[in-house]
């Protein structure tokens, strides 16, 4: 078992990495969504954020949001794109939008596009916490949800945007109120397409039981089975990672998957320190699927 972060020195929420030109690059939950740069995925320094401003959209249609949240990163024809969440906390009047940008040079290129997909009181689902999977064929499909439906995946066309006349699928829940699910990411490895998602409560410092689960499908679409067959639809997941895996962390969740340039793979998530207040730390702990399951180097 490797834990890259040990010293707990990296304050983060939300994390998701990309590497570019040899460069490691962090985005996250944050004002405008912070940006820090690594060599080694060990020592990071702050380079400023993504948006100069909130884009004039995200108050108008989202009152009271200020930062965003949990965002995606993907290289698509040549450019970077950053999808991210706009909401308040505990409802589901919420927003995924979505920018094209440069992240080598965060003063310049920043095209935001909009929203991609919205939520309102009357919907049963909730529009954060977005994660981009490529299916075998090369199509591209957005997977989102938090708490109300539980996680949703639809079908997006090349512009980034949701492909016209896609429906939404629910691949998991908890089925109980008020449905702890969140945070889900997919990545397809061999032959399986694996679905990691947070069940349980985030942001409760060193209360929180934020806890990473993973299930199985042969299909981008599902179902998705934990190890021992449940179905993620009906509470299903084997766990990789709670507040008992180590001393120091408790709450370890929101978990994105970083594939690097050699082929090693990465869980990368945030934990929060029960030495320093509880802060949210990063975490980053190598993974393989030798035996078809993600195990810990």
């Amino acid at each position: 078992m490797s834990l890259l972060n040990t010293t707990g020195f990296v304050q983060t929420h939300d994390p998701v990495i990309v590497k570019i030109s040899g460069k490691y690059y962090r985005f996250q939950t944050g004002d405008r969504i912070p940006v820090a740069v690594s060599d080694d995925l060990l020592d990071w320094k702050f380079i400023g954020t993504v948006f100069p401003e909130n884009p004039e959209w995200t108050s108008k249609e989202i009152s009271g949001s200020t930062h965003f949240w949990a965002p995606e990163v993907v290289q698509r024809n040549g450019k970077w794109r950053i999808y991210y969440s706009v909401s308040t906390f505990g409802v589901n009047t919420s927003a995924i939008g979505l920018a094209e940008f440069d992240p080598e040079n965060l003063e310049s290129g920043l095209n935001d596009l909009g929203p991609v997909i919205q939520s309102r009181p009357e919907n049963n689902y909730n529009c954060i916490d977005p994660a981009v999977i490529t299916d075998e064929k090369g199509d591209d499909w957005l997977l989102f949800g938090s708490f109300w439906g539980g996680l949703q995946l639809v079908r997006l066309g090349t512009d980034g945007f949701i492909l016209p006349g896609a429906n939404l699928k629910n691949i998991a829940s908890r089925k109980t109120e008020p449905n702890p699910i969140e945070g889900g990411y997919i990545i397809h490895a061999g032959k399986y397409y694996y679905l990691f998602a947070s069940h349980d409560f985030c942001c409760r410092g060193t209360a929180s039981t934020y806890h990473i689960v993973v299930g199985r499908s042969e299909s981008v679409e599902g179902p998705y089975l934990d190890a021992f067959g449940t179905d993620m639809m009906e509470s299903g997941g084997t766990t990789l990672r709670d507040g008992f895996s180590y001393e120091r962390w408790a709450g370890p969740g929101h978990n994105t998957v970083f594939a690097d340039d050699d082929g090693k793979f990465y869980l990368v998530y945030h934990a929060y320190d029960r030495t320093d207040e509880g802060k949210s730390k990063l975490q980053i702990e190598e993974i393989n699927f030798d035996d078809d399951w993600p195990e810990f180097n």
